[in-house]
This record gives structure tokens, C-alpha cells and sequence, in this order.
């Protein structure tokens, strides 16, 4: 077939379908010879043709362009970029190597792929992966938008997309088990949980072949290709560009549902690793302007991500792909909101040093199409650059780290854990001094997809990662964690007792704290990785949700599920502003206690806190009791006007259903003491 040739036009980014046929644009510096290569299958060893790109007319300043006639969504495509292989000036131009346009839209599956060819000389042609021309204009959304919900009311779920429903016990229809259209299925058990908020694992397209001695990347924090979702995420893979739509009608689902979709994104590195990794996209393309490159010899790559290289986030080139991909996931896939994974990386400067304002972040924070989307900064990286409480910007919420160890701390039982803990509990002024922020722009966790589940933070002392090859050398050393008693599973029913208590003590906490607070997918339930703290390379049972555990420990889902619903029930859990520590306001407020009213014992050697909360307006007063000691202790409780009495919302030291009372039906404190079993937390409320 003779294809009609134009020059095209440098403008947008990416291959863009017209009525006429697509015009494909891709950037590219130093390159002195560019070709487009149109392929008919994703295995094929040699492409149907081989468009040769002029530099006088198929460019313009730094933009290699054509126009090709007829084209239509679904065609295959790549390219080969040909300029100077010389590492030690920064450039890594190899033109056997068929590359990915950094603005695909869609990837398509080949089951030849080879990350290994990609990273040895020669061509790769049979094994790469090719980009897919898609129509992002044929979709009916319905009315649809993005939700646009208030952190002050959101209860983030971070979920894993293929592992919430890759387990057969899931009951998902087979063939979308793993998939968006399996995730689907399961919003009658995220509704009734209470999720306002799905916080997704990557599903920009990854490199599952980017781990070490023949894993996979199960996480997806490898990307290849920004624009586009991950193509094992559809039930349908024959058909590449159906995984767009597929993505969009999970998307609707939700927002019907009235569940927001957030994704968690990765602009701090890419797939291609250090020097010894493969050439898939950028680096063929640029690497110069995408990449960090040493100053001192810029044939190696600073490795602020822990994964092999650095993205460049603050050149000029790059922050427009950024922007451009953020909008595109906002205004094409009507998504929510991002989480920004390390995104203290985003704040480096081409040689790598800390900027005091990031061109990058303000841009993100100030675009007009990003508005109304929530965005939410993991303020470190991985070699110590630790930002929480000092991330730029007036929009931007943060990950709150302090909060999830100075809890696990308490929990456990150390010393000088109490001052901390009760920082944390009121949104971390400490941390987050501005008078005018609000407060719930502190994403409050205890766990994550990084470290233990929250079964297994009760239940390990130490990270059992040997399934990950590495000599139990990866994941973190120090997590904070306690087994109660015995490492691992047991049949002891005091520690199982005990790990039931702790979990339901560590929930309540998180739930309860102002701020807004974020669940690990399946911590309801009590998932485990049998201690495997950095499983980020394992796609089966030990990362996939077991359904089973539904039925299994049907208390503690209760538990969470009435306990989300109790705080979602009140204002003075979801004011948008800092509770006040001045008895007599008239904002909600709370006065800190002890064992003894008004003495709260902040002391080294405290294991003990209280605290009241009053709502004037709404007339609302709750008593908390935090007892992390290991012995039960009397607390006195403050006095009540007749004929209000308290009444016992939660005790973690009773079991199922005990432990949580609708308030109408507590039972009710005639005392004016009340005693707190060893390691628990008690909730009351004035009714």
C-alpha cells in the first residue's frame, strides 16, 4: 500500500487521529535522522513501512512531524531515532532500538516482549512494544465529571488494581478478574465499606519485566508510557485501544457510585533504569533533557528514586509532558486527582540539588485544568530528602509519615511516644504551622502498598522478604512493628486476641484524627504477606486480596466499616479547620486529659492519653481514652449534666459486636471512672 505523505505540523504532542488520517509529533534535540514505523501486528519482525522523516521538511526547531493520510485508531506504531552514542556528553541515541512515543496513548501487549533486548545492541524490532493510534474523541461520558469532593469528607482506599480481584475467591466474572472492569464489580463492597476515595497503584503502562531473577513488576512503579493505561489491566487485550474506554467506563462506574479515582503516578523515574538498562522511550529519544544526568560524568544517572535514574521534572520539555499528561487524565479520563510518588524528586534541579521553588510543583498546583483535582505529594525520596510539613504550595496535601510511626510507636508501647501521638491526632500542627491550612491536607495512614500490611505489623517483628530473591537485603529494617508475642501465624488464641485489639487500636486512631485518612487495600479484613514487607514483585497469592478473608473476619470488617461510618456522621470530624485547644470556643475544639481530668501525662514513660471533644454548635461531646500500657488502668471521665449520660461507642477490648455499639444502642457509664483494659481504646459519647 503507498501511503500519502504530508510534512504534518508540530502540534499536539503524540499521534493525533483527524478525519483525514494522524499526524504524529515527537521531540527530539540532537537527533540527526528520525523514522516512523507502522506496523500491522504487535509480533511482527519488521514493520509495513518505514516513513523517513526530512529535516527540512518534517521539522520544526526540536519537533519531528508527519502527516499520514488514511491512518485510522489501531494502528501500530514506533519509532527509530538516530544520533550520537557518546554517554560520557549525555547522549544515548541508538537507532537499531525501536522506541515508544512518550505521548502513546495506548500500548499494545506483545508476548515477545524483551526488556533484555531492549538493553543489548542490535535491533529489537520483534520484541519491542509499539504505541497505538487511539481515538480519544468516540466516547459517551454521559454528563460525566470529575467529582471534585472535599478531603475533609474522603476516606481513601489504596488498591491494587489487578490484585483486588485477581483471586479467584474474588467471584468476579473470570475473564475480568485483575482487570478495570473487575474492579467494577466490587463497588458494592467498597460503597458499603464507606471509600469515598480510590487511590490506584500505577496503571500508567509499566515494564512488568523490570525486576530482578525473572519476577515481575507487580507494583507498576516502572513506567513507559504516561499516557497510557496498563494494557494487563484489560479484559479485552486483543483489541490495544479498547483499554482507553475500558479505563474511562471503570471511571464512570465510580463517579455514579459517587467514589472518586485518584491515581498514584511516577514522574521521579522511568523503566530504562541506570546506564546498563534498556532503551524503551525517552532515552532514545532525548536522554539530555529527560534525565538527571551526574555533572561530574553524565554517562551515569543520579539516583534520587531508588530505581536507576532520575527524571529531569523541572526542563522545560519534560514539565510540559508532565502537564500535558496530567491534563490529559483529567480532561480525556475524568480521574480525580493524582498521588505523586516521591515527588520530592519533582523539586530537583537538572543537577540534581533541592530547588527552593520547583517550577514543576507550582505549575501543577496553579494549572487552571487541575484545579479542582486533589493532589498529593509523598514529600521524600529515596536517598533522604525528606519534606513532610515543608512540601511548596498552597494546594498541595502530603503523605503524612510522622503520623504513621509516631502511631505505630504508641501502639507498641514505647516510651516518649505521647507527645508525638498527640501531635498527630490534631492534623500535626507541629508539622503543619500555617493558621489557614486545612487541616485534612494531611493524608493520615498507617499503612501502605510499601512495608507490612496491618496484620502483619502485628505480627512480625522483622520483614521475611526472602521470596523476593534478594537475600532478605531489600524492604525497610525498621518498621515500627510487634508481633505480640510470637513471629508469624499462631494458634494462641491470648495473641490472636491481642492482634485483633492492636489492629482495631490503630484503625480507630487513624480514623479518629483530623486529617484525612487512607486504608490499605484489605487491612478490613486482615490481608497478609506473611511478613514480606517490600512485595512489590510478587503477582499471586501473597499480594492478591483473598476474598475469603470477607467471611473470615466478618468482626473486624464490621468494626471498620460502622467506625468510617461513625466519624463520617459528624462535622467535627470533617472541619476544615485546625481543632481549636480553647475550652469555651465556639469552634469545635478538643481539651487534652490523662488518666486524671486535665492532666494529661506527657512524660517519657507515658503509655496514656485522653481527650474531649465538643462541638458547640452541633452540641456534640466525645470522650477518647488511649490506653497503650500493658495493664488496664481507671481513667476518670468528665461529668455529665442530667440527664445526658455517656455512653460506650467503642471498646477494642471487647469482641464482636461489643466492640462497636450504634450509639442509640451503647450502653451507658453511670460512673464517674471508667476502666480501660490493657492496650485498648475506648470512645465515648455524651447522649
Amino acid at each position: 500500500m503507498k501511503l500519502d505523505i504530508l510534512p504534518g505540523q508540530s502540534y499536539p504532542l503524540g499521534a493525533t487521529l483527524t478525519p483525514d488520517g494522524v499526524n504524529f509529533c515527537v521531540f527530539s534535540k540532537n537527533c540527526h535522522a528520525l523514522e516512523l514505523l507502522l506496523y500491522d501486528t504487535p509480533t511482527a519482525p519488521l514493520p509495513s513501512h518505514v516513513i523517513q522523516l526530512d529535516s527540512h521538511e518534517n521539522r520544526t526547531f526540536y519537533y519531528w512531524h508527519v502527516f499520514v493520510r488514511g491512518l485510522q485508531a489501531g494502528q501500530l506504531y514506533g519509532y527509530r531515532v538516530h544520533g550520537p552514542y557518546d554517554p560520557s556528553h549525555g547522549h544515548r541515541f541508538d537507532g537499531s532500538k525501536v522506541l515508544l512515543d512518550p505521548y502513546a496513548r495506548a500500548v499494545a501487549p506483545n508476548p515477545h516482549y524483551s526488556r533484555a533486548a531492549a538493553a543489548q545492541p542490535g535491533d529489537n524490532s520483534a520484541t519491542a512494544l509499539k504505541a497505538v493510534v487511539v481515538n480519544t474523541q468516540d466516547y459517551d461520558w454521559q454528563g460525566d465529571t470529575p467529582l471534585g469532593l472535599p478531603y475533609a469528607s474522603a476516606i481513601i482506599y489504596e488498591l491494587h488494581v489487578g490484585g483486588f480481584t485477581r483471586s479467584p475467591s474474588s467471584g468476579v466474572t473470570p475473564d475480568k478478574r485483575g482487570t478495570f472492569s473487575g474492579l467494577v464489580e466490587k463497588i458494592p463492597y467498597l460503597k458499603d465499606l464507606g471509600i469515598t476515595t480510590l487511590e490506584l497503584l500505577p496503571v500508567q503502562q509499566f515494564d512488568e519485566q523490570d525486576a530482578p531473577h525473572n519476577l515481575l513488576n507487580y507494583w507498576g512503579y516502572s513506567p513507559i508510557a504516561f499516557f497510557a493505561p496498563h494494557n494487563a489491566y484489560a479484559a479485552n487485550p486483543a483489541a490495544p485501544h479498547a483499554v482507553v474506554n475500558e479505563f474511562r467506563d471503570m471511571v464512570k462506574a465510580f463517579h455514579r457510585a459517587g467514589i472518586e479515582v485518584i491515581l498514584d503516578v511516577v514522574f521521579n523515574h522511568t523503566a530504562e533504569g541506570d546506564q546498563t538498562g534498556p532503551t524503551l522511550s525517552l532515552r532514545g529519544f532525548e536522554n539530555r533533557a529527560y534525565y538527571i544526568l551526574d555533572p561530574a560524568n553524565e554517562a551515569l544517572y543520579p539516583n534520587y528514586s531508588g530505581c536507576g535514574n532520575s527524571l529531569n521534572a523541572n526542563q522545560s520539555i519534560v514539565r510540559r509532558m508532565i502537564i500535558d499528561c496530567l491534563r490529559y487524565w483529567v480532561m480525556e479520563m475524568h480521574v480525580d486527582g493524582f498521588r505523586f510518588d516521591l515527588a520530592s524528586v519533582l523539586s530537583r534541579d537538572e543537577w540534581g540539588q533541592p530547588l527552593r521553588s520547583p517550577p514543576i510543583l507550582w505549575e501543577i498546583e496553579s494549572d487552571p485544568v487541575l484545579a479542582g483535582t486533589k493532589i498529593i505529594a509523598e514529600a521524600w525520596d529515596a536517598v533522604g530528602l525528606y519534606q513532610v510539613g515543608t512540601f511548596i504550595g498552597h494546594r498541595w496535601a502530603e503523605w503524612n509519615g510522622r503520623f504513621r510511626d509516631d502511631v505505630r510507636r504508641f501502639v507498641k508501647g514505647d516510651n516518649a511516644a505521647v507527645q508525638s501521638l498527640a501531635a498527630r491526632i490534631s492534623a500535626s500542627g507541629d508539622l503543619y504551622a500555617q493558621p489557614d491550612r486545612d487541616p485534612n491536607r494531611s493524608i493520615n495512614f498507617i499503612t501502605c502498598h510499601d512495608g507490612f500490611t496491618l496484620n502483619d505489623l502485628v505480627s512480625y517483628n522483622h520483614k521475611h522478604n526472602d521470596a523476593n530473591r534478594e537475600s532478605n537485603r531489600d524492604g525497610a529494617s525498621d518498621n515500627q512493628s510487634w508481633n505480640c508475642g510470637v513471629e508469624g501465624p499462631t494458634d494462641d488464641p491470648a495473641v490472636e486476641a491481642l492482634r485483633l485489639r492492636q489492629i482495631k487500636n490503630l484503625l480507630s486512631i487513624l480514623l479518629i484524627s483530623q486529617g484525612t485518612p487512607m486504608l490499605s487495600m484489605g487491612d478490613e479484613v486482615r490481608r497478609t504477606q506473611h511478613g514480606n514487607n517490600n512485595a512489590y514483585c510478587h503477582n499471586n497469592e501473597l499480594t492478591w486480596f483473598d476474598w475469603t478473608l470477607v467471611d473470615r473476619n466478618q468482626g473486624l470488617l464490621r468494626f471498620t466499616r460502622l467506625l468510617i461510618q461513625f466519624v463520617q456522621s459528624y462535622p467535627i470530624f470533617q472541619t476544615e479547620h485546625f481543632w481549636t485547644t480553647t475550652d469555651g470556643s465556639a469552634a469545635p475544639h478538643l481539651i487534652w486529659q490523662g488518666v486524671r481530668l486535665g492532666q494529661p501525662d506527657w512524660s517519657d514513660e507515658s503509655h496514656t492519653l485522653a481527650f474531649t471533644l465538643h462541638d458547640p454548635l452541633q452540641d456534640i461531646h466525645f470522650h477518647i481514652m488511649l490506653n497503650a500500657y500493658w495493664e488496664p488502668l481507671t481513667f476518670q471521665i468528665p461529668y455529665l449534666l442530667a440527664p445526658r449520660r455517656w455512653r460506650q461507642i467503642i471498646n477494642t477490648a471487647q469482641p464482636s459486636p461489643a466492640d462497636f455499639y450504634e450509639p442509640a444502642a451503647a450502653p451507658t457509664i453511670d460512673d464517674d471512672h471508667y476502666q480501660v483494659a490493657a492496650r485498648t481504646t475506648v470512645l465515648l459519647q455524651a447522649y
